[in-house]
């Protein structure tokens, strides 16, 4: 059995409410992702996706990847997924 000490019960105190609240976060960027249909809808979608990008829950690229190709399904019509 591995030793346990107080900084590191700590670290994993701290690394489990990180994941918890990083994994909420995802959870809703996906959510508005696929709930984007109007112009309304696109930019809360797109909000959530710049704000886990500074967060760094995901990264910056996937982000604008993620913004470019639901601004271009909107464009094309197709919102009504």
């Amino acid at each position: 059995m591995a030793k346990r000490s107080r900084s590191g019960l700590k670290r994993k105190r701290q690394a489990e409410s990180r994941r918890v609240a990083n994994q909420a976060m995802a959870s809703r960027v996906k959510t508005l992702a696929k709930q984007a249909t109007t112009p309304d809808t696109l930019q809360d979608a797109i909000s959530a996706l710049d704000r886990a990008a500074a967060a760094g829950i995901i990264h910056k690229n996937t982000a604008a990847r993620k913004k470019s190709r639901l601004v271009k399904r909107l464009r094309s019509g197709a919102g009504a997924v």
